[in-house]
């Protein structure tokens, strides 16, 4: 995984009347390069259960959106800004909760991190390895969405987890820029709008 690329990337931004931001913390585990996921907890309101970067709305106290996606980390997992290292960030992205999200990509120490359980049921550590493997990986078009249109969601399947949706597109980016895997040109199968995701 080569980080060099974010530097020299130009995101694209988003205006919106709901700011948020996520931090993709990227670790050294065992000599290889791993990803930082947080499991949502079941009671949130938005995406419950859903496996996501950490990070959340923008608040009053944030200077920057680069301090909300800190101030998520620290809150959410017990991540100190004071270890992170932010390298860059890829392209904002818009929710179906409509929020606007920054995505900042920084390297973290490889320690025990403890999920704050009033929002994050757990804390997984996936390997880049693993989400670039072909056998981990699919991705579906949705057709006919009344709000969205066509679009494509992907999925990677690693250790039990299922990473989708906004987050999935994250991953799709990240991985591009700083790994030899490409997602498929075509998606694996067309699906209606209302059809059952695989998850």
């Amino acid at each position: 995984m080569d980080l060099s690329g974010l530097r020299r990337h130009a995101p694209q931004s988003l205006a919106g009347r709901r700011e948020a931001a996520v931090l993709a913390p990227v670790i050294a585990r065992d000599g290889e390069a791993h990803l930082l996921f947080t499991k949502r907890a079941a009671h949130l309101g938005e995406h419950p259960g859903q496996m996501s970067f950490p990070g959340g709305g923008r608040e009053p106290i944030d200077r920057t959106l680069t301090d909300t996606a800190l101030r998520e980390a620290d809150e959410e997992v017990g991540m100190r800004s004071s270890e992170v290292d932010v390298i860059g960030r890829l392209d904002d992205t818009r929710t179906s909760s409509q929020y606007a999200v920054r995505p900042f990509v920084g390297v973290a120490p490889d320690r025990e991190y403890v999920p704050d359980e009033s929002e994050v049921a757990e804390v997984a550590v996936l390997s880049v390895d693993a989400l670039t493997d072909p056998a981990n990986y699919e991705s579906e078009r949705r057709v006919g969405h009344p709000e969205y249109g066509d679009h494509r969601i992907h999925f990677f399947h690693v250790d039990g987890y299922t990473v989708w949706g906004v987050t999935g597109r994250m991953v799709v980016q990240l991985l591009e820029r700083t790994t030899d895997w490409r997602a498929p040109a075509e998606p694996d199968r067309v699906v209606g709008a209302d059809a059952e995701l695989p998850i």
